[in-house]
């Protein structure tokens, strides 16, 4: 196989990847939304069709760049991705980890606050806001545009800062959770953690579906340090049919 069979190859493959982990991801926790809160989404199907539809040609912008990363990384060692944990001290795979999500959570929170600039909005991010209200399948609904900005920051970050295999997993897995669970209507956290010392600075879906009720604060994907720190933190808000709470 040539190189550049090989890289496409590898492109094709993780974009399947990820639309199907996008698939079971959303799928999994769309029927716990129908187990937990019977009726949740009445009404909403044709919206879901077009967040599947988003979310689909959104997963080929993020495996095409990721593919050929990992192509990269087998065929010619490109990246710093480790196997061998004991390449680096054990304590640095959990604090490489935290690393990827602060650097993931710094360019969500500027890149996210940037397309709430009205022009940008109306063009690229209204997609994504017409998700009234948000379910567990508009995680992945933006327009390529967007989609562009959110794929290219993991790739990226393999290039910068070392992590292990399996911590470059963790990272994935905290990504998706996180990107499903804070748009599927409902808290899944218990309360003790979102009103506590911790919710303080997580942003959990209480968080973050205050966003899409009031558009302009709550712009962070896993902290609320950007947000506090530049003003534009709204506290955490409830879900349909309930009152707002800050």
């Amino acid at each position: 196989m040539t190189p550049l069979a090989a890289a496409l190859f590898s492109a094709i493959a993780m974009t399947l990847i990820v639309g199907i982990r996008y698939l079971i991801t959303s799928g999994g926790f769309a029927l716990a939304t129908r187990i937990r809160h019977p009726g949740l989404y009445a009404g909403l199907q044709p919206q879901m069709w077009r967040e599947v539809g988003w979310s689909l040609l959104s997963a080929a912008i993020y495996g095409i760049p990721a593919g050929i990363v990992a192509w990269g990384w087998r065929a010619h060692g490109w990246t710093r991705i480790y196997t061998d944990i004991h390449a680096f001290p054990l304590w640095y795979a959990p604090l490489s980890v935290l690393l990827y999500l602060l650097a993931h959570d710094t360019w969500f929170y500027w890149t996210h606050r940037w397309m709430h600039v009205p022009a940008l909005f109306r063009r690229i991010h209204a997609v994504h806001h017409a998700s009234r209200p948000p379910t567990a399948w508009a995680a992945m609904s933006f327009h390529p545009w967007e989609a562009i900005t959110g794929a290219v920051v993991i790739p990226a970050l393999v290039f910068l800062i070392p992590i292990h295999v399996g911590a470059l997993g963790a990272v994935l897995t905290i990504m998706t959770v996180m990107g499903v669970s804070n748009h599927m209507g409902w808290e899944m956290f218990p309360r003790a953690l979102v009103h506590g010392p911790a919710g303080r600075w997580l942003i959990t879906a209480s968080h973050h579906q205050r966003h899409h009720d009031l558009y302009a604060c709550n712009y962070g994907l896993y902290f609320r340090f950007w947000d506090r720190l530049c003003g534009t933190d709204r506290g955490i808000g409830t879900f349909a049919g309930q009152a707002k709470r800050a």
